[in-house]
């Protein structure tokens, strides 16, 4: 009486592990909505049930529990296998998939009422359950040897070892320590295969994660260069055709007298090239960054009437076309910033150049901010181009002492 005490505890603290673990992946099939959770959580909830089947047939001794622990035992290690290959493989389910489960409940019927040997039946159903256990770890080798990972070899090393303890139980009765050794090994293996199919699920969602961050890096790097290609073909347009146009008419207006219509048309020709040079300075790409920024902080200074100061060094090594489109942009919105909110009376534009980055910092010595910027379009702007080449962006400042913006790029950041 005493040792069916020990094992009902046993049993029942198994159960209580495995219903917990059954409501894990309840939950997280209620947040993710995938299969395999559903699968799991269905396969380990029927694996407790049968823990309560043995439970009964220990106190009552009728072949119908043994009968339900059997089918139950069976039920669940199918639909663990079936989890492994929805997580691994991506597999459907098929009507045809539901025939599968008659099969413990055939072979519980035969061994039960068909074998008058128990130890016969026991060791059928221990061979038939132990071939579904191993092809489960089988299943996560594979998987690992596609994806690698140490959650996946835990999975693979479990489930395989777990198979073969099934084939020791029917050894094992005989001498009286089946039902406990048999509970401190399963509960040894379901806590394996718990952590090992969490970490493994966590793994591939830390992934996926990535490869969505990667694609929309890629994405963003490609609106910007398209953006830069429109603002490209837009100011040539202007340049060319209307700047053209506006010429040929304020030439005819010079020509007839009209001098007030002829400097109307001279100052539209003034805002289209300025138009033009704000979407895309032709000094930018004829000369280079360093020539476009002179010519930058020149016309800001002659339109705001806000003293720049302009250093850099002579000429740039190693930073791509993209890089120095993000270092332009980056001076054009800080500027304009410092035009529209810092009330500045000077402001300052370094560019330096380190081993393999190269640092942009604007300041002012406006009225500063109080805390973190409040986002707009602009500081949006720059820092989607600053990070989409691999850079960092940085601002600064206090009420009264102005604002800093530091931008750094890696040399090697639009490869």
């Amino acid at each position: 009486m005493e040792r069916q005490t020990v094992e009902l505890a046993a049993l029942g603290f198994q159960l209580v592990v495995t219903a917990l673990l059954s409501a894990v992946y309840v939950g997280l099939w209620r947040q993710e909505r995938r299969g395999y959770f559903a699968s799991w959580a269905a396969g380990w909830a029927i694996y407790a049930l049968r823990l309560v089947f043995i439970s009964a047939y220990i106190v009552a001794r009728d072949d119908i529990w043994l009968f339900a622990h059997q089918v139950a035992t069976g039920i669940a290690t199918l639909l663990l296998l079936w989890a492994a290959l929805q997580f691994s493989r991506g597999v459907r389910w098929r009507r045809t998939y539901a025939a599968l489960g008659l099969v413990p409940l055939v072979w519980a019927f035969v061994a039960i009422y068909g074998i008058h040997d128990m130890s016969l039946a026991g060791m059928s159903a221990a061979v038939l359950l132990s071939g579904v256990t191993i092809w489960t770890g089988i299943v996560f080798w594979r998987y690992r040897a596609r994806s690698p990972s140490a959650s996946a070899t835990l999975l693979g090393m479990t489930f395989v070892l777990w198979g073969l303890h099934h084939l020791d139980y029917p050894l094992l009765r005989p001498l009286g320590s089946a039902v406990l050794f048999g509970v401190f090994a399963d509960v040894l293996f379901i806590v394996a295969a718990a952590v090992g199919t969490l970490f493994l699920v966590l793994g591939e969602g830390k992934k996926a994660l990535e490869a969505r961050r990667a694609q929309l890096e890629q994405l963003t790097q490609l609106l910007l260069r398209t953006q830069e290609e429109e603002r490209r073909r837009v100011a040539r347009e202007l340049h060319d055709e209307a700047g053209q146009v506006l010429t040929a008419v304020k030439i005819e207006l010079d020509l007839e007298g009209k001098r007030e219509a002829s400097e109307t048309v001279a100052r539209a020709l003034t805002r289209i090239r300025d138009l033009s040079n704000l979407l895309r300075p032709d000094v930018l790409d004829d000369l280079g960054l360093i020539p476009a920024l002179r010519a930058l902080v020149e016309d800001f200074g002659e339109r705001t009437r806000i003293q720049v100061a302009l250093e850099t060094p002579e000429r740039l090594n190693g930073l791509a076309p993209e890089a120095e489109v993000a270092v332009y942009r980056v001076v054009q919105e800080a500027l304009t910033n410092v035009a529209r909110h810092a009330a500045a009376r000077s402001a300052a534009v370094r560019l330096e150049e380190a081993p393999n980055a190269v640092r942009v910092v604007v300041e002012d010595d406006g009225r500063g901010i109080a805390g973190e910027p409040a986002a707009n379009l602009g500081l949006l702007g720059m820092r989607e181009r600053v990070t989409a080449l691999g850079g960092t962006l940085e601002i600064a400042g206090s009420p009264g002492e102005g604002l800093r913006v530091e931008v750094e790029l890696p040399h090697g950041g639009a490869a």
